[in-house]
């Protein structure tokens, strides 16, 4: 994670090397998500720039997705309670409460997190900021018996948002 907020036209002057070390780690240990959507400057917006990281992510192979959503933690996981989260990740989970469950909420996110894994092979993503957690229990509960296909592309969507999110905070307006 970055110290501080830069301005757009900032981020527009860096070289490639230093852009993807700003950014680089907005969506989850995938760097070349930043490589690629620094290739799309200049932005002309804050807007366009998370519109380039979309992009970036909306046209990589199914591959590069599917490593994409495999970098992401569980939620509630093994990784939070190890303390093995990335910045970002601890403090979103925090945001909404998931490092203070109950031993029964912990109990209900482990069940469906092995569930949602054991059915899609990657981890349930979901945006969490300004979600609580009982949205966040539906949501597991409403995508657990999706079409594979379907959901892979809804866990798509939320990585754009978290990444979209992720930006915001540190690019001024």
């Amino acid at each position: 994670m970055t110290a501080g907020v830069m301005s757009l036209a900032e981020a527009n002057a860096l070289r490639t090397d230093a852009f993807v070390a700003a950014f680089g780690d907005v969506a989850e240990h995938s760097r070349w998500v930043a490589e690629r959507a620094s290739r799309l400057r200049p932005f002309a917006s804050r807007e366009a720039m998370i519109a380039a990281f979309a992009a970036t992510i909306r046209d990589a192979s199914d591959e590069e997705c599917r490593s994409l959503l495999i970098a992401h933690p569980d939620l509630a996981g093994r990784a939070a309670i190890a303390g093995d989260l990335t910045a970002e990740s601890a403090v979103e989970q925090a945001g909404v409460g998931l490092d203070r469950l109950t031993p029964d909420e912990y109990a209900r996110f482990a069940d469906l997190n092995e569930r949602y894994r054991a059915r899609f092979g990657i981890p349930f993503i979901f945006a969490v900021r300004g979600a609580t957690k009982t949205q966040i229990l539906q949501a597991y509960e409403r995508r657990i018996d999706r079409d594979p296909d379907d959901e892979f592309e809804a866990a798509i969507e939320q990585v754009i948002r978290i990444v979209g999110f992720r930006l915001e905070d540190r690019i001024s307006r």
